[in-house]
């Protein structure tokens, strides 16, 4: 049961449902994260043979430092925020933990912890493995979960007919498989987008020259073991920065997010619309209620929820991806506050993902509405009618099918009394003849089946 009294809904009122996030962004996350970087970091500095201090670590050691993070428990956590009460530094207090975890042998190495490093050499690395590993264990399957309840949506009603509204009004008709399948091609092409993603780390000291470390040990080549360090992480050593690694990479994840966030605003609206209009139905469940004074109510909750997490989320993408990337000199510290909260924003992202998946997997289409909302709009075959009249030459046949629909109710009648005065050729009279809303839908069904084929 979440916490009543949190301040935010997604610690409370929807902690359950993000909770799949916390191990990748909650603040006990980025102490281990930062715990296996320190961890790390010390490992390969002992494997350097320039460094004489410091001797190899044995496998029995090795396994034993790896555990301290691998076994990360909450009360090792709590720890570490009791050492920060006196340090007021959330780095160190990480450093000075591991110090203390040492074993016995191993004591007096201790100030090889964090060696040469500014606490950024281990922050930038922290975030951007959280966000590399939370996108790849959460956020993007559940995206690719979305997408599959889409697919399956378009497999029901790649042929179903539907007017279409363009400006709000009507318009040539399509097919609701079509149209889903335009979100469905806009999100996975995105998705992608944000996989194809490999992410930046760097490792080179307060102001990105390595000049503690190249100090202390000339004969190494730091060039070459910050790349092999930043490497074996999985991310991409970028040695050219200042004190801070300037978040170009996440920055672009960021934005990659938001651009699937708004693509995904847009279906949920665009369902939204076409609930209203009884294109679809809401499957009904025991004990639900849809409004406090209304007993009718089906209400398409699910997407508007969705919305308005889309937009809470895009809010903090955006600001993230602007600030970021702006830093004063060689470092200000108004990143660290701030990509504290790419979590928060992710964890709005992921409640959107959600309630859309559940939305989508809520519908029915009413094949009734479907029907009668096409037959009562014939008007839509004015497109067709006057492009065979341009086919066969006929004389100002745009003009002449706008003097009879502009504005006007047509019905099955009325189009077809047109379409039989007209002097036109016998085959090209019978093919509009034989045309009606329903089956003016072009390649829709084609289109649709690039998706559910």
């Amino acid at each position: 049961m979440p916490n009543l009294t949190r301040l935010t809904t997604l610690d409370g009122r929807y902690a359950d449902q993000i909770a799949e996030l916390a191990p990748y962004f909650s603040e006990m996350a980025i102490m281990k994260y930062r715990l296996m970087i320190e961890t790390e970091y010390f490992i390969a500095l002992s494997e350097q043979k320039e460094i004489t201090q410091l001797k190899p670590l044995s496998l029995e050691n090795k396994t034993v430092l790896r555990a301290l993070y691998n076994n990360f428990s909450l009360k090792d956590a709590e720890r570490i925020k009791r050492i920060e009460k006196t340090t007021n530094h959330d780095v160190k207090s990480v450093e000075y933990y591991l110090k203390s975890k040492l074993p016995t042998g191993l004591k007096k190495y201790s100030e090889f912890i964090h060696f040469g490093l500014t606490s950024e050499d281990v922050s930038n690395l922290n975030y951007t493995l959280m966000l590399r590993d939370g996108l790849n264990h959460v956020l993007i399957p559940t995206i690719q979960n979305l997408l599959d309840s889409l697919k399956i949506l378009i497999r029901a009603s790649y042929d179903t007919p539907l007017l279409s509204l363009t400006h709000g009004q009507p318009a040539t008709p399509t097919t609701i498989g079509k149209e889903l399948a335009v979100f469905y091609n806009r999100i996975y092409r995105a998705l992608n987008h944000l996989k194809a993603f490999k992410l930046d780390g760097k490792l080179n000291g307060a102001t990105g020259n390595f000049a503690a470390v190249t100090l202390a040990y000339p004969d190494v080549d730091w060039l070459k073991f910050s790349k092999k360090f930043v490497t074996a992480l999985g991310l991409v050593p970028n040695l050219l920065t200042t004190q801070i690694e300037p978040h170009d990479c996440s920055c672009a994840v960021y934005d990659t997010v938001a651009r699937i966030n708004n693509i995904i605003k847009d279906l949920d609206q665009d369902i939204w619309l076409y609930v209203s209009r009884g294109i679809f139905k809401l499957r009904k469940k025991e004990g639900e209620v849809g409004s406090s004074t209304m007993p009718h109510k089906v209400n398409p909750i699910n997407f508007e929820n969705s919305e308005g997490n889309l937009g809470l989320a895009n809010t903090l993408l955006r600001f993230m991806s602007d600030k970021l990337a702006v830093s004063r000199l060689q470092r200000d510290i108004t990143d660290s506050t701030i990509i504290r909260n790419q979590g928060v924003a992710l964890g709005y992202s992921l409640l959107a993902y959600q309630n859309t998946t559940k939305g989508l997997n809520k519908l029915e289409i009413n094949a009734e509405a479907v029907k009668d909302e096409l037959n009562n709009h014939w008007e839509v075959l004015a497109e067709a009618v006057q492009t065979i009249l341009r086919k066969v030459g006929y004389n100002k046949p745009y003009e002449k099918l706008k003097e009879l629909t502009r504005g006007e109710k047509v019905t099955e009648e009325s189009m077809r009394v047109f379409i039989n005065e007209l002097d036109i050729p016998k085959v090209e009279k019978d093919k509009l003849l034989k045309l009606t809303p329903a089956k003016y839908i072009g390649l829709s069904v084609k289109l649709a089946n690039l998706i559910v084929r």
